[in-house]
């Protein structure tokens, strides 16, 4: 919000306060100033003239010699190149000495041998922003009103000599969106009178309704709370007054006409929303109802806007002219035509607003404010202000009475405050009649109660007020923030600490950096059709589509993290960067319905990708591709990291996007039951000649389930001083039998005896017998308290060989 300080000097007094100084206060109090804007960009000595008489240059097609009036007893020579400057125009003039924006100083000059004593100058060249111009006064020089003071300096009439403070407004401050709302704030922190408008003295005449009298009806109450409309007749389009436009445009608003300039003036004055009807448009009648499928409606700016059920529009009982608080329509817009208007002021629901302004891409002055829900008691003022003003500048007859729906108003809320709480809070030692003094700079009411209570009427415009700490909040900030006393905390504290699962993604994404691995941060959003690869950790739901996409690359929400991993990898590849070991910590996203009723799920998940060589050539050494069991391996290394490792179980699988042969789903098995919770192998054959990549391993693992059943405690053991004593066992299984699971049900018989169990050699052959594999496996027996014999290693050992044929149908390989 632009707050011009000489606009803010009409309802409070400013005097010997510095727009600096007065910036500094508001922010201590607690709105932040972002800047201090002064209008005048560095003009001097530019006045207002009368041009006298035009002629053509007599050597200049382009160029004519005007005769300018500027109120000194002496008429000056002015070559000038505008297209528009005529006789009879009223002009400002930079006369000899006069210097402008960019310290740019005006001399004596010829042009094409003619003298100038000056420069009449357009808007640019004293430094205004010609974009916020009316479009006719865009180009060429500036024209003034005719009756701007012949002579009079232009920094006055122009509003040049004002300062703009941008107030940087939380949501929670809304009430500052308008100039009587900034000045209440000025008020409390000056401790000045404030001066408001009174609208309905300002209505000095007011005729007759005529016959065609105008009919409101709302048809969507909770979403219209109150709507009010008066008809005003008989006006005169045109121009608004200069200091209007003039401070319309400190607001950043570019003017267009008196009509449109009035409600816009009213709109930044009182912060309520005003918009003006041709009455001639409307049929006498005005129904504010929800959208009906199918409707369309052309705004102001002439976008046709595809309307939705959920809209909130205003209606002429046919068709739509308006959307309710984002923008006027444009067939029922005022025009150079327009003789009798219909003024709208009403209160909006702020979400719908909201949702119809974010859905349609359509921000407005009016719907900024809407959605941070305006004055209820601001409607009428407003409504009647801006009929005043009509009434002045256009010479428009404003008929009698109000046509509304809903006149109740909201009644300001009462809320009772302790004194004894709000010092206790703040480690103060207030009175009560220093708390009262600050609550009468706020122009909030109050009375007391017994036992130190304090009753305090909170007006309508301060909405967001609605407990007694907010109160509290007002009486901190107005008593001065840096004067309030340093004092001890009081009561239970709770250390600031990470959850078990931030602390595990943090120790995690350590080891594996610490490991060699590179940390890649991707996009959640993907193409559709790529949610299809490795759904096993989302199968059976559906992708989250975005209501607002970027692009179609990124038009829903990821379902895992390994499709990034190979765009990061062949982003990579295509700058030589061939060994990778990278990794992602991230969210990947689902729902189970086809169209969204309640939040999707998501879930944490980690995601590999090793590629390329595990070691490079040396003089002695050869290079070594990466193959399936260092990416298993990186997973056993996480595993064994967060305790869960011997709970983990592979088995081989051909999740989708895997090759159908090397790839395995990761089993977390806890109290008899068996948990999908990742996949790993490498990428199918197919996808790896599509991304053109070389031997590429992936793994995906969801966090939540390693989270739950992770482990922190530390177990130390001694070294043992006793001997171990090492047997080795080859059997013949069958091929499906996988070497996990016989180390399975070799630990669970082993006993204590049993501390190492590990498969060294698989070999396949006809000798073996059709679909038969041998797997020899190392067994490491030791007591940590005494030297074992034979005879408790030999019955721990058949133990283990009787069970595996018993299992298995295992034989010994002799």
């Amino acid at each position: 919000m632009k707050v011009s300080t000489e606009w803010l000097s009409d309802y409070i007094s400013l005097e010997q306060v510095a727009a600096e100084e007065l910036a500094e206060r508001i922010t201590r109090a607690g709105i932040e100033i972002d800047a201090v804007e002064n209008r005048n960009k560095g003009v001097s000595g530019v006045v207002v003239g009368y041009v006298k008489s035009k002629e053509k240059h007599p050597d200049a097609d382009k160029l004519n010699v005007c005769v300018v009036d500027v109120g000194q007893g002496e008429d000056l020579q002015i070559v000038c190149g505008a297209k528009n400057v005529d006789t009879g125009q009223k002009v400002p003039v930079a006369m000899i000495g006069a210097v402008l924006p960019g310290d740019f100083r005006i001399k004596k000059a010829k042009l094409r041998g003619v003298e100038s004593q000056g420069m009449i100058c357009s808007a640019k060249e004293l430094g205004m922003n010609d974009k916020l111009l009316p479009k006719e006064q865009q180009e060429g020089i500036l024209v003034l009103p005719a009756d701007a003071e012949l002579g009079a300096p232009i920094e006055k009439l122009l509003g040049l000599d004002d300062k703009v403070l941008e107030f940087d407004l939380t949501p929670n401050r809304s009430d500052c969106l308008s100039m009587l709302g900034a000045a209440y704030e000025v008020s409390a922190i000056l401790g000045r009178d404030i001066k408001v408008p009174d609208p309905e003295q300002d209505l000095i005449e007011q005729v007759e309704p005529t016959a065609e009298h105008l009919v409101v009806s709302v048809a969507a109450p909770e979403l219209c709370t109150h709507y009010a409309a008066r008809v005003i007749t008989g006006v005169t389009m045109g121009i608004s007054p200069l200091w209007m436009q003039s401070r319309l445009m400190a607001a950043g608003i570019r003017p267009i006409n008196n009509i449109v300039d009035i409600t816009n003036y009213v709109m930044l004055e009182y912060g309520q929303p005003l918009h003006a009807f041709d009455a001639a448009k409307l049929n006498g009648r005005i129904e504010v109802r929800l959208a009906r499928a199918g409707e369309t409606l052309v705004t102001l700016d002439d976008q046709e806007r595809k309307l939705e059920p959920h809209m909130l529009l205003i209606t002429d009982g046919v068709q739509p002219v308006a959307l309710a608080g984002v923008m006027g329509g444009a067939n029922s817009e005022v025009t150079a035509d327009t003789v009798d208007i219909v003024l709208e002021s009403a209160k909006f629901d702020g979400g719908s607003v909201r949702k119809t302004s974010r859905q349609l891409g359509l921000r407005s002055e009016a719907s900024l404010r809407f959605e941070k829900e305006v004055d209820p008691a601001a409607v009428i003022p407003a409504l009647n202000r801006a009929a005043a003003l009509i009434q002045r500048y256009a010479d428009g007859a404003v008929q009698k009475g109000i046509v509304q729906f809903n006149e109740a108003r909201t009644a300001p809320r009462i809320i009772t405050l302790s004194l004894e709480k709000l010092n206790r809070y703040l480690g103060t030692d207030l009175s009560m009649l220093e708390v009262k003094t600050l609550f009468s700079r706020l122009h909030f009411p109050c009375g007391d109660k017994e036992h130190g209570l304090l009753e305090v009427e909170v007006p309508t415009r301060r909405g967001e007020i609605t407990l007694d700490v907010d109160l509290i909040e007002e009486v901190a900030r107005l008593y001065g923030y840096d004067q309030i006393p340093t004092t001890a905390i009081e009561g239970p504290t709770t250390p600031g600490a990470l959850t078990p699962a931030q602390a595990l993604r943090r120790s995690l994404r350590s080891l594996l950096v610490h490991g060699g691995w590179q940390e890649v941060i991707s996009y959640s959003f993907i193409h559709p059709e790529r949610t299809k690869l490795y759904p096993a950790l989302t199968a059976g739901s559906h992708p989250v589509a975005l209501a607002m996409p970027m692009s179609e690359d990124r038009s829903v929400l990821r379902t895992s993290i390994i499709p990034q991993l190979l765009d990061a990898t062949v982003y990579n590849m295509n700058r030589k960067q061939e060994d990778l070991a990278l990794f992602e910590i991230g969210s990947v996203f689902f729902s189970e319905e086809q169209t969204l009723t309640r939040q999707p799920q998501e879930i944490p998940v980690l995601g590999l990708l090793l590629t390329g060589k595990r070691r490079s050539q040396q003089w002695n050494v050869a290079a070594e591709a990466v193959d399936f069991f260092d990416i298993k391996g990186a997973l056993e290394t996480i595993f064994d990291y967060v305790g869960i490792e011997g709970n983990v179980r592979y088995t081989a699988d051909s999740p989708a996007g895997y090759h159908p042969g090397r790839s395995a789903s990761v089993y977390l098995e806890t109290e008899g039951q068996a948990e999908l919770i990742g996949t790993v192998g490498q990428v199918h054959p197919e996808l790896q000649q599509q991304y053109d990549l070389k031997d590429t391993y992936v793994a995906e693992i969801a966090l939540g389930p390693v989270i739950r059943h992770r482990t922190s405690a530390i177990r130390y053991q001694e070294l043992t001083r006793f001997p171990s004593v090492e047997r080795d066992i080859a059997v013949v299984v069958d091929e499906a039998v996988e070497a996990g699971e016989l180390l399975r049900v070799i630990r669970e018989n082993g006993d204590e005896l049993l501390t190492q169990a590990r498969v060294f050699d698989v070999f396949t052959g006809s000798k073996l017998g059709e679909g038969k594999k041998s797997i020899a496996i190392a067994l490491l027996y030791r007591h940590r308290e005494r030297t074992l014999t034979d005879e408790e290693i030999n019955e721990t050992h058949s133990r283990i060989v009787a069970m595996l044929e018993q299992t298995f149908g295992a034989e010994l390989r002799k």
